[in-house]
């Protein structure tokens, strides 16, 4: 999707081996399949070194010389690394590699570089070509910055409803965590150089007198020794906010996590600041990957949490504004927090994402998982209420067949047809959908529609899966209509074990946020769609 549909400039290709074969030399793949069947218009490039690792490291070749040329002549426009710059003019004058070979990766490079307009002269006379750190920093800009993260903060409990906090009520605010003055540790792995940070302290600092404390050195929090402080400033505050989580030496490229806990102490830090404190105590989560926090879920004195993801520069005054309600927060989880004992039961080497009951093995992703969550896919509370109507959808589609394979059409005790087999091109289902404000505030919500295929489809089938999304923004007591296509042959399709994608008839069931609705897919040799 992301190539044919996407139209991207380039793929990159990894470190790993599919049967045997590094994918940054495998023809199947990059010429065969990415440029040839996905009809890519770009350049295929390494991830870093992925070339040298098949050399040095796989051992799949016996010289530098014949990696150059397995690399090029698979299909490697573009080495993100020194190995093809010192081994493939070698590669050339041994008769492994020839020049019409190489003039082919220069083509792919070559072309998207005149694309980008790159040999069109004085760069300066050109459009973009006056840009720089000073057109980045621009207010707008910054606003953009502030924007994005308050829109990816994912509001996970709101007890009481106590959120958002009153600058009112709540005028000292204790500030405590490793995370509560954070700034490079917001922007993550891969980031730009931020014009300027603005910390959680800073940015609760705005809205209420604050009183600080770190309560743990670092987010490693190997010790208690700094607990009093912070129990202390909580004792005294009228509200408590603790800045937790995870930074870049717990979860970077070349680190990996070795748990979904808080690290070290941080669990207890929570627990006693929270039970000394006088006011409503909320958590704000710094991480990449999801974290088991059951123990602050279940703990009726933390009344609030808040996942702010690493937010960017501007992350600490966008988690304030969500604190104190001056944005309504409408994020939804990317991914499922599992709790840690789910890792006992997953092997990291096990790349199945199928579960498999008789050996214990869970599955991965929402999609086939439906064990004990700590936060399910998709969550996130908001500071008003939605409501959703399902203004009109269909309640049998007949999926039309190719005719003369009407005979040989079905599988699986005839309950599945094979997608090649259906007329797919506008084989859609619409759905008509209300959404309500029916809460005291302007809010943004993302509509989420589940699919789930019908009962009894065996190992191979999902327990459910996004079909689709839409994101309205609806004032207070204000409606919106949103209609979502389900394509039906791409998202209502499965893979049975051999691999062959097929769609299974009878009835699926689709959840739109709080309401559940079925389709009956039926098999027949002209597409009529009834209501």
């Amino acid at each position: 999707m992301c190539v044919s549909e996407g139209k991207v400039a380039s793929v990159m290709c990894s470190y790993n081996q599919v049967n045997g074969v590094p994918t940054c030399a495998d023809p199947n793949l990059l010429k065969k399949t990415v440029r040839g069947l996905w009809q890519l218009d770009g350049y295929i490039v390494s991830d870093c070194d992925s070339v040298g690792v098949f050399y040095d490291n796989q051992h799949y070749t016996p010289t530098p010389e014949e990696a150059a040329a397995d690399a090029i002549k698979a299909g490697l426009d573009l080495d993100c690394g020194p190995f093809l710059a010192v081994h493939t003019q070698n590669a050339v004058k041994k008769g492994l590699l020839s020049e019409a070979d190489v003039n082919g990766a220069l083509v792919n490079t070559l072309t998207v570089q005149m694309r980008l307009g790159m040999f069109d002269g004085e760069p300066t006379a050109h459009p973009y070509g006056h840009l720089g750190p000073k057109d980045v920093c621009k207010p707008a800009h910054q606003e953009l910055a502030l924007e994005a993260a308050r829109q990816g903060i994912v509001l996970l409990k709101n007890t009481g409803p106590v959120l958002p906090l009153s600058s009112q009520l709540h005028r000292t605010v204790a500030v405590i965590g490793p995370n509560s003055k954070a700034t490079i540790t917001m922007i993550g792995n891969y980031a730009g150089v931020a014009c300027g940070y603005t910390n959680p302290l800073q940015g609760i600092g705005r809205y209420a007198r604050t009183v600080h404390q770190l309560g743990c050195q670092n987010v490693a929090c190997k010790n208690d020794k700094l607990f009093g402080p912070a129990i202390n400033a909580a004792r005294q505050a009228d509200a408590t906010v603790l800045v937790m989580g995870l930074d870049q030496s717990i979860e970077a490229e070349t680190v990996d996590r070795t748990g979904l806990l808080l690290p070290g102490r941080q669990p207890d830090l929570v627990s006693k600041v929270a039970a000394a404190s006088k006011g409503p105590t909320i958590l704000v989560l710094m991480s990449g990957g999801p974290v088991d926090i059951t123990f602050a879920k279940n703990n009726p004195r933390i009344v609030g949490i808040l996942w702010a993801g690493y937010p960017g520069q501007a992350g600490g005054a966008a988690i304030a504004d969500i604190l104190f309600g001056t944005a309504n927060p409408g994020g939804k989880l990317p991914v499922t927090w599992y709790p840690e004992e789910y890792l006992t039961k997953l092997p990291m080497t096990n790349m199945a994402m199928r579960a498999t009951k008789s050996a214990g093995y869970p599955g991965r992703t929402y999609r086939f998982y439906n064990g004990p969550v700590v936060y399910p896919f998709g969550h996130g509370l908001t500071y008003t209420h939605f409501v959703h109507t399902l203004a009109s959808a269909p309640t049998v589609v007949s999926v039309p067949l190719n005719g003369h394979r009407r005979a040989n059409v079905t599988n699986i005790s005839n309950r599945a047809i094979r997608v090649t087999h259906a007329r797919c091109d506008k084989l859609s289902i619409t759905l008509q959908v209300d959404i309500k404000n029916v809460g005291s505030r302007d809010g943004t919500h993302t509509l989420l529609v589940f699919s789930a295929p019908p009962a009894g489809f065996g190992h191979w089938a999902l327990e459910k899966q996004l079909v689709a999304f839409e994101k309205v923004h609806v004032p207070a007591k204000g409606q919106h209509r949103v209609g979502v296509n389900i394509h039906v042959c791409k998202l209502l399709s499965v893979v049975d074990r051999s691999g062959i994608r097929r769609i299974p008839l009878g009835e699926h069931s689709f959840n739109i946020g709080d309401v559940k609705h079925s389709v009956s897919l039926q098999a027949a040799a002209l597409g009529i769609i009834k209501s």
